[in-house]
């Protein structure tokens, strides 16, 4: 009997088109069948999406602005709303928790999706495929290309043969959904080249390059030993495998969150801790309000640092207890800032919490070395200070974030936050979720 090789590929990859530029587009019309560049205007911006019609010039995301500007003249550089784009992404996860309850985001533009249990409502991947591209249409006004496939990685790879194409003669339409057979895969697979798998960065693909390995029927047919001492034991057998269209990786829901955090890209490097430590307070308001308002709490505060010269620390503190308060975390960021020497230049400053857990499950925390030294160096009530000297009570400090985070609610995020980082010709300069990400 013959197996209908079809009713194998459960897995689709469901990738929007131009997404943060369509999202403008569908916002203002007027932007509609232009250049339109969506990313950082600053110095170091850089490109975070662009239309059709831009790419037909040559630019693509993560290119430096300025050479996009170059390629494109008269693009219409928008600089993005991420708030916006999130809208949105959440109303096109509900399209697909209409087909699946199996979905595992990748970004705020697309997600895998396992349709195994979906066929006798809704008939083969393919036509789930299209049925999907018809609602997200019907629902958010956008387009989107979905590739299906027995893996992830050959999903994924077909959702971007699944696409439209820009030329100079005007956006070429896709096929919209394209589906790999199983016995189709190494016949679509091997002439890709090498950097389309999983963990091959430019780095690899350079070093494979100089042996002769450009595509990924190239790293194939490379003997597993030699490539393990190419690019190292773990590494080789994951990309040869994958070179196979081997990929065991499930559709994962509801992966857990591993770390809250935000960053900066400064126009100009920072040379000085006292031009530094403001913008720690500012990421931290930040990270602590998202915990708070997603019921999580952590143990590890993270300071990440990238130099002049693109080189990047990480510096941390773990904690015995969780934490969710904004100025703790401000307080041991900086702490942890002011053991870096900064004065080569300071590109870009991040600062997150991880090991998270639910606030709820969430126990108390024994006293740390640094706490017991903070409260030593505290004048105590009734020695020739008043109670207002002292530090907050974590109780306290707990209500006072509490009625802040209610403010900001009903006012918005810029009601209300730490006078350190009040700017006089601009009021609170308050970091919000994707707020220069692209420089």
């Amino acid at each position: 009997m013959t197996v209908d090789q079809s009713a194998l590929l459960d897995v689709l990859h469901v990738d929007m088109d131009c997404f943060f530029a369509a999202v403008e587009a569908l916002d203002d019309p007027t932007l509609l069948g232009k250049p339109v560049i969506v990313g950082g205007a600053g110095p170091r911006g850089v490109v975070a999406a662009c239309s059709y019609e831009a790419r037909a010039t040559g630019v693509h995301s993560a290119m430096p602005m300025g050479e996009a500007r170059r390629r494109c003249p008269a693009a219409v550089i928008i600089a993005g709303r991420h708030s916006r784009y999130g809208e949105v992404s959440a109303e096109l996860h509900d399209v697909f928790r209409e087909f699946t309850p199996v979905i595992e985001p990748i970004s705020l533009d697309e997600a895998f999706l396992d349709v195994s249990g979906s066929h006798r409502l809704f008939g083969t991947s393919e036509e789930i495929g299209h049925a999907i591209r018809s609602r997200v249409r019907e629902v958010l006004g956008l387009d989107c290309s979905v590739g299906i496939g027995r893996t992830k990685l050959i999903a994924k790879l077909a959702s971007r043969e699944a696409k439209p194409r820009a030329s100079k003669k005007g956006v070429l339409a896709g096929p919209g959904v394209v589906m790999v057979l199983a016995a189709e895969e190494l016949e679509f697979l091997h002439p890709r080249p090498v950097r389309d798998l999983w963990g091959v960065g430019p780095k690899t693909a350079e070093r494979l390059a100089r042996y002769g390995v450009n595509t990924i029927g190239d790293l194939a047919a490379l003997d597993p030993d030699a490539l393990e001492r190419l690019v190292g034991k773990a590494a080789g057998t994951h990309l040869h495998s994958l070179s196979w269209a081997r990929d065991e990786r499930p559709v994962e829901s509801g992966l857990e969150v591993k770390s809250v955090g935000h960053e900066e890209t400064f126009p100009t490097d920072r040379h000085d801790h006292k031009l530094l430590q403001p913008e720690v307070v500012r990421l931290a308001d930040s990270v602590g309000a998202r915990l708070r308002t997603a019921g999580l709490t952590g143990r590890t505060v993270n300071l990440k640092l990238r130099f002049a010269d693109f080189s990047t620390i990480t510096r941390a503190q773990s904690l015995n207890g969780p934490l969710l308060s904004s100025v703790e975390i401000a307080r041991i960021a900086t702490a942890l800032l002011e053991a870096v020497d900064v004065g080569t230049g300071v590109r870009l400053l991040g600062v997150s919490v991880s090991s998270l857990e639910p606030l709820a499950t969430a126990g108390g925390r024994q006293l740390s070395l640094m706490d017991l030294n903070d409260m030593a160096r505290e004048p105590r009530a009734g020695a020739g200070s008043s109670s207002a000297s002292k530090r907050p009570s974590e109780p306290a400090r707990a209500e006072v974030e509490a009625a802040i985070d209610a403010i900001r609610t009903r006012y918005g995020a810029r009601a209300v936050g730490p006078a350190t980082v009040l700017d006089r010709g601009s009021g609170l300069r308050v970091k919000e979720l994707g707020d220069g990400q692209w420089g």
